[in-house]
């Protein structure tokens, strides 16, 4: 079934790293983004509220010196507007060709001349202390008292945002007034504007470049990957595991990845090669005693005076020790784990040893008290077991056996006083069906599984089996706790 090229592209490595990478981006510059817009409107709108403050405290220190009304030099409205009411929201002057205005104490934009009711009405409050206690000193200004806010203004019938200042101010005649004048947002509004459309034009472009670089990275650096997954899909089509993925020449993880999947193949490839092998010398190996088995029973079924009895049985018994092996090497194989249980390696020497007292060459058995390990009882006997038929087999006079504990471990010592195994020979003898040709033959000899089999059931058990000089087989256990 073929899959959908959209899905199969946008599935990709590259792509999520593109679109991952795309997007983290993007909430980086829309927080930056969002933060400079926000900080160039709060200092824009701190210096129109400058403007507006020191307009408005001219006009204040204008009326704190009683200027009248009327005379009150006031800036342009298009600059800043100004309104000049009392404390109760009576306008006293107004800037020219201001039309309309928000944002202030009071709406009106036509100036009211004093009245005696207005100045009544202004007394009634503080008749007693001359002035409110939160009003400014009569002929000051208010200079920590100033206040802003926004609102609107319509100069010659164009209407605009403005940033208002609010400031009180006591004339002679102690009347509480506040000024307010205002300064337009337009400059503010126009730059925030600008750095907006320039980011939401930007934006877009800065993201098209970062996914495309992104992914021209991304696939640059996943060629490699490209490359192993190949050879990989050609290796599993041909069944060739000599074939190896290319390693490129960096130092970072896809290197290493190609080293080790060719570490792997390698692998792979000798144990296939030595279950071949394992198998063509199985075959090898049973065809011989079935087929004298077989021989011997048809010359027994035509001819029964013939029948050599004590022959078949021989090779009967040997059938079933190879099947027995094979069994064991398979179960080894496959990955059987010991069991953990404690063996007194000395009473399991003993009994071993007694099972081949009928041997041709004697043993001599040489342990201490106490010398216990973990593990499988029946695996550990296959190994002493083992490693007693071998030195029997090529002992002259005397085979010894001695245990002793060694550094956290229970050392087994299997020696004999045989020709012993040449040094080129000493680890080629550990592997399967080996034999040496000058050490033993096919029928007075074993399959050569003996030792390959003692040497991975000692692995198995965190052991080590060698041989060293002479005929003198050290197997090394983990002591019990």
């Amino acid at each position: 079934m073929t899959r959908n090229p959209v899905r199969r592209l946008f599935g990709s490595v590259r792509a999520k790293a593109a679109l991952g990478a795309t997007a983290v981006v993007a909430v980086a510059l829309v927080a930056a983004g969002l933060s400079v817009l926000l900080v160039l409107r709060s200092h824009l709108t701190e210096q129109t509220d400058l403007r507006a403050e020191v307009a408005a405290q001219g006009v204040a220190s204008q009326v704190a010196l009683d200027v009248p009304y009327g005379k009150l030099h006031l800036p342009g409205s298009d600059e800043n507007p100004v309104q000049v009411v009392t404390e109760h929201g009576r306008v006293r002057a107004v800037s020219d060709d201001l039309d309309a205005v928000t944002g202030t104490a009071t709406t009106e934009v036509r100036p009211r001349a004093p009245s005696a009711d207005d100045d009544d009405g202004d007394h009634d409050d503080d008749h007693d202390s001359g002035h409110g206690s939160d009003d400014p000193p009569r002929g000051e200004v208010s200079r920590d008292r100033t206040h802003f806010g926004s609102g609107t203004a319509t100069v010659d019938g164009d209407t605009a945002d403005y940033r208002f200042a609010a400031v009180e101010v006591t004339n002679g005649s102690d009347e509480t007034l506040v000024v307010y004048a205002g300064a337009p947002l337009a400059t503010e509004q126009s730059a925030v504007a600008t750095v907006r459309d320039a980011m939401l034009v930007g934006l877009p472009v800065l993201l098209l470049v970062v996914a495309g670089v992104t992914w021209l990275v991304t696939r640059r650096a996943l060629r490699p990957v490209e490359g192993i997954r190949r050879e990989m899909a050609a290796v599993t089509a041909s069944e060739d595991l000599t074939r190896r993925v290319p390693e490129p020449r960096s130092h970072d993880e896809i290197a290493r990845l190609a080293r080790t999947t060719n570490e792997t193949l390698a692998a792979l490839e000798t144990s296939v090669d030595r279950q071949r092998r394992f198998v063509a010398d199985a075959s090898h190996e049973l065809r011989s005693p079935i087929a004298s088995l077989r021989t011997q029973l048809e010359v027994g079924s035509a001819h029964p005076e013939l029948l050599d009895v004590d022959g078949a049985v021989a090779d009967t018994v040997r059938l079933q020790q190879l099947a027995a092996d094979l069994l064991l090497l398979a179960r080894l194989d496959a990955g059987e784990r010991p069991g953990e249980g404690r063996i007194d390696l000395r009473a399991l020497v003993y009994e071993e040893v007694s099972q081949r007292r009928t041997g041709r060459v004697p043993v001599t058995v040489h342990a201490p008290d106490g010398l216990e390990v973990a593990g499988s009882r029946g695996q550990l006997a296959r190994v002493i077991g083992n490693l007693l038929d071998n030195a029997q087999r090529h002992a002259r006079t005397a085979v010894t056996v001695s245990l002793r504990a060694e550094a956290g471990c229970v050392v087994t010592e299997v020696a004999d006083d045989g020709p012993g195994v040449p040094a080129a020979e000493r680890e080629r003898i550990f592997e399967r069906f080996v034999r040496l040709d000058d050490a033993r033959t096919r029928d007075d000899g074993g399959a050569g599984l003996g030792l390959a089999i003692a040497r991975d059931v000692a692995h198995r058990h965190g052991g080590t089996l060698t041989v060293g000089d002479g005929a003198a087989f050290v197997l090394r256990l983990p002591a019990s706790a």
